[in-house]
């Protein structure tokens, strides 16, 4: 799979501490390698059929759309922003 960062996902993700990006760069290589990792608690969010949610850690998770072979982020932050922002 392709991977595509919209302009909303690199803006939040440069706010991120440089830790916290590092964890996100790896949860997402752990996606592109299989879209169901354990820790990655994948899952369509609650009434959003084309959104998709995934783990960055307990409190950080990012948003995800998935159109032919092709990831695109959407948005990444702490648990309670990124649900608001889906």
């Amino acid at each position: 799979m392709k991977i595509r960062r919209t302009k909303a996902f690199d803006k939040l993700f440069l706010k991120l501490p440089v830790h916290l990006q590092k964890k996100t760069e790896k949860a997402i290589r752990l996606l592109v390698q299989d879209f169901y990792h354990p820790s990655l608690h994948t899952k369509k969010m609650s009434g959003k059929e084309e959104i998709w949610e995934a783990r960055v850690d307990y409190h950080y998770r990012f948003t995800f759309t998935v159109y032919e072979e092709t990831i695109i982020l959407r948005v990444v932050g702490n648990h309670d922003e990124v649900l608001k922002n889906p």
